[in-house]
């Protein structure tokens, strides 16, 4: 037992550590060569183990536990083979719906919420723009009302399980041109006439997640389908942000000790100049300091739990959490392939694709700069304008 976790906390970790290890790292290779993974299999598998609202209403399916139970789940996912897949199930349960969960109104719950919750539906959040990525507030792709209908035109861009979503959380002007005001969150049904996925792309890493650029040509959904008030939808999107951040945050931590045990092991049975590599100051006194990092960074990001579930504002905990996760990421990446030598180089070696997926960490949801112009307003340190 730990100060955070009791022993049920521990019964559902080894619940989730099945779940990845049956289900998750069994198809990895397939599933990163594919450049996708089946999440209408794999996501009713794991809304069947109750792992998709862990902390939403059970009204609506889910277990109504606190998010020390959600961090648990996040940081065995951190521990699979690859990093697409626990992000495309966190996008599912900590990206596109905490908005919906929080603010939705009771029919968009039991609409939406409940097939989220079951893995019946895959969600995406979709926020980006091919003009607008860290800068929301420049975001175009609009939602006209007409009549009790909104009309979207635009474009999404890097939109994660975007081929196979069913249900978009999309954020969209309402009004104005330009700043945070007059947007809204808006749940599009990808069914509906005119939307259409332009382009699936083609990136570094996270090769089992899908990414896409999405068009909306006069698509047509209710005015029923708003999350909130009308021009609330920045203010919503920014709080959905942070359990996006924390989430990843947790997950990378896990994967980051994950890598360095696994260096530790390579360098006990890697033998140079008639002793293992362990055996060489330099390498087990940086493996050390790189585990304190993490612990370190494991304990901030508890603290963002510790606030999150008082209720109070984690924004920046979170984003200092974030920035340090990014950073700390690549190095753990670049100092671990390293030490792994030629062997970290080849693909068929896990380093390779730990070193390809790290990197993201830095740019999704919010880069680092972001985070740094976030503390510093936190901080009261911006410059006058």
């Amino acid at each position: 037992m730990s100060l955070y976790f009791n022993q049920e906390h521990e019964m559902f970790r080894q619940m989730v550590r099945r779940f990845v290890e049956n289900e998750i790292n069994p198809h990895v290779e397939k599933w990163e060569e594919e450049r996708i993974f089946p999440a209408h299999e794999l996501f009713p598998k794991a809304g069947a183990l109750g792992l998709l609202g862990i902390t939403y209403p059970e009204e609506y399916g889910g277990s109504g536990l606190d998010y020390w139970y959600e961090t648990v789940m996040l940081e065995e996912l951190g521990r699979a083979n690859c990093a697409g897949i626990p992000m495309a199930i966190a996008v599912q349960t900590d990206m596109a719906t905490p908005a919906l969960a929080m603010h939705g109104t009771h029919e968009q719950k039991e609409k939406f919420l409940k097939p989220a919750i079951a893995g019946t539906a895959v969600f995406s959040i979709a926020v980006s723009e091919p003009d607008a990525g860290s800068d929301v507030a420049a975001i175009r792709t609009r939602a006209e009302v007409d009549g009790d209908d909104y009309v979207i035109n635009g474009s999404k861009m890097w939109i994660t399980n975007g081929t196979q979503a069913n249900y978009l959380t999309l954020l969209a002007r309402t009004s104005g041109d330009y700043g945070f005001k007059g947007m809204s969150l808006i749940i599009v049904p990808t069914d509906t006439p005119g939307f259409s996925v332009s382009k699936k792309l083609e990136k570094l890493g996270n090769h089992s997640s899908d990414t896409a650029i999405l068009s909306f040509d006069n698509v047509r959904v209710p005015q029923a389908n708003r999350i909130g008030p009308e021009g609330m939808g920045f203010i919503l999107q920014m709080q959905q942000f942070q359990k996006e951040r924390l989430s990843g945050v947790i997950m990378s931590t896990a994967g980051m000790e994950k890598i360095i045990r696994m260096t530790i092991d390579y360098c006990r049975q890697r033998q140079t100049f008639g002793k293992p590599l362990i055996d060489n100051q330099w390498i087990h006194f940086k493996i050390c300091e790189l585990l304190t990092e993490v612990e370190a960074l494991r304990q901030l990001a508890y603290h963002c739990v510790r606030t999150l579930v008082a209720g109070d504002d984690v924004t920046k905990e979170a984003s200092m959490a974030k920035l340090k996760a990014g950073r700390l990421a690549r190095e753990v990446a670049d100092t671990c392939l390293q030490f792994h030598g030629g062997m970290g180089y080849v693909e068929e070696y896990p380093m390779a694709r730990y070193f390809r997926d790290a990197r993201l960490l830095s740019i999704g949801a919010g880069a680092d700069e972001i985070m740094l112009g976030i503390i510093a307003k936190y901080e009261g340190i911006l410059p006058s304008r």
